[in-house]
C-alpha cells in the first residue's frame, strides 16, 4: 500500500456560508503552503475587534469565502451557456484565494510606518508569482486572470472590480462578525442575477435593487465600521507606534521583537527589495499579527515614553480621543489641542508629533470609473447601475465623502 499522502475533496465548515468545497488538489496544496496558512494569523479587520469584539475573524477566513463566491459566481455563468473551462475555473478560484496573500498584519498601519512605496496588491503579485515557481508553473493562467491580461476580461472582473467576489464576502463576513447588520446583503440573489455581455459582468435587471443595497451596505459598513472614528485612532496610533519603534531601532537602540520583526525595523524596505531580495520575502511570509502584539506588549515597559505610552494604549484599549468634523480644523485649533497635550504630559516636540494624529479619510460610495457596475435589461440595453437606478444619486454615487479628525490622548 502507497503511504504516500492522497488529495480527496475536502469540505471546510464555515461560520457565514456552511460547507466550502475544495475541489482541485492544487487548490488544496496552495491551501496548505506556508504562505497561504500564515493568513490564518492575520486578522481581516486589523485592530477593530477593539470596538466590535466579535472582529476576531482572519484573511484566511476571507479568502476562502471569496473563493466559495467564485465557485458560484462561475457556476452560474456557466448555466447560463457562458463558455468557462475547468482550467478557467481552477485559475479564476486561484487567483481570488490568493488576492490578499500580500497583506501584512495591520496592513495599512506596516505599508505606512515600517515599509516605504508599497502597497499588498504589488506583494501578493510577487507572492503568487513566487508560489506560481513552488508549483511547477500550474498557476500561470491564475496569474493572468489577476493582473487582467486575460482575453476573457469578465474573470478579471470577478476577482477586482466594484462587483467582486472580495468585496461581496468582506461585506458579508464583516457584517457576520461585527453584528452591524447594516452591511448584511442578499449574496445568493446577487450571484443568480449574474450574466457577460460584452466581456463583462453584468446583473440583470431584475436584480437592481439588490444592487442598490449592495453599496449602500458598504457605504455604510465603510463609516459604522472600517472607518469608525475609534477604528481610525488605533490604526494610527499603531501607525505611530512602528515608525517610533523602527527609529528607536535605526539609531541602533536595541528592542524586543522577533527575528523577523527586527529585521523590517532595523532595514529600509521598499518595492525594490521585495523583488529582488528573497530575504525579505521570505522574513516577510513570517511576519504576522503575533509578532507585532508580542512586542508591544513588552514595549509597554520601556523606558522610551513615546514607545510605552502608545503600545499601553493598544495593548490595555486606553485609545487617543477623536475630533471628526467635515471641514478641516484650523491651525488655532490644531495649535490649542497641540499645546495642551504638550503641557500636559510634558513632552518634547519632536514627541508631541507621535501624540497629535491630523489627517482625513475619504470614501466614495461608487466610484464612477472603468469598472463600473453594469445593468443588463431585457432588450439588450447595458447601462451603469448610477443612471439605472431610481434611488440613488449619481452626483452623490460620483462625489466622495472627506472627514478631517485630529486624534490626541485625553486631556480632559
Amino acid at each position: 500500500m502507497s503511504m504516500l499522502r492522497q488529495n480527496k475533496r475536502k469540505i471546510i465548515n464555515d461560520p457565514v456560508y456552511g460547507f466550502i468545497s475544495i475541489q482541485s488538489e492544487l487548490i488544496f496544496d496552495i491551501i496548505e503552503h506556508p504562505y497561504f496558512q500564515r493568513l490564518r494569523r492575520i486578522k481581516q479587520l486589523g485592530l477593530t475587534h477593539l470596538i466590535y469584539p466579535g472582529a476576531l475573524h482572519t484573511r484566511f477566513h476571507h479568502s476562502l469565502g471569496a473563493m466559495h463566491l467564485m465557485n458560484k459566481a462561475l457556476a452560474e455563468l456557466r448555466f447560463k451557456g457562458n463558455e468557462i473551462s475547468d482550467e478557467e475555473v481552477t485559475a479564476a478560484n486561484i487567483a481570488i484565494l490568493l488576492h490578499d496573500i500580500g497583506h501584512g498584519p495591520y496592513s495599512h498601519a506596516l505599508e505606512n510606518s515600517m515599509v516605504s512605496g508599497i502597497n499588498h496588491e504589488e506583494v501578493s503579485s510577487i507572492f503568487i508569482s513566487e508560489l506560481n515557481k513552488i508549483f511547477g508553473n500550474q498557476l500561470e493562467l491564475a496569474i493572468q486572470i489577476f493582473n487582467g491580461t486575460y482575453h476573457k476580461k469578465f474573470l478579471h472582473e470577478l476577482v477586482s472590480s466594484q462587483f467582486d467576489m472580495d468585496r461581496l464576502d468582506y461585506l458579508k463576513r464583516d457584517s457576520f462578525f461585527t453584528g452591524v447588520s447594516e452591511g448584511v446583503i442578499n449574496y445568493e440573489r446577487l450571484l443568480s442575477m449574474i450574466d457577460v455581455a460584452d466581456d463583462q459582468i453584468v446583473i440583470e435587471a431584475k436584480g437592481i435593487y439588490s444592487v442598490e443595497k449592495f453599496i449602500t451596505a458598504r457605504r455604510l459598513m465603510y463609516w459604522q465600521v472600517y472607518l469608525h472614528k475609534t477604528v481610525l485612532s488605533a490604526e494610527f496610533m499603531i501607525m505611530k507606534l512602528l515608525k517610533r519603534a523602527k527609529e528607536l531601532r535605526l539609531r541602533g537602540e536595541k528592542l524586543f521583537a522577533s527575528p523577523v520583526l527586527d529585521f523590517f525595523l532595523s532595514n529600509n524596505i521598499d518595492l525594490e527589495k521585495f523583488k529582488n531580495d528573497n530575504q525579505t520575502l521570505k522574513n516577510f511570509a513570517q511576519l504576522d499579527d503575533y509578532d507585532i502584539f508580542s512586542a508591544m506588549k513588552v514595549w509597554v515597559n520601556h523606558n522610551d515614553k513615546t514607545l510605552s505610552t502608545l503600545s499601553s494604549g493598544i495593548v490595555n484599549r486606553n485609545l487617543f480621543k477623536i475630533d471628526i468634523s467635515n471641514n478641516k480644523h484650523s491651525e488655532d485649533q490644531y495649535n490649542s489641542i497641540k499645546n495642551r497635550v504638550s503641557e500636559k504630559f510634558k513632552l518634547s516636540e519632536e514627541e508631541t508629533d507621535y501624540f497629535i494624529i491630523r489627517d482625513k479619510t475619504s470614501n466614495f460610495m461608487y466610484k464612477p470609473g472603468q469598472d463600473n457596475i453594469k445593468i443588463l435589461f431585457r432588450d439588450g440595453e447595458i447601462c451603469d447601475i448610477a443612471e439605472a437606478s431610481d434611488q440613488l444619486n449619481i452626483s452623490l454615487l460620483a462625489k466622495p465623502t472627506t472627514k478631517y479628525f485630529i486624534c490626541f490622548p485625553k486631556i480632559s
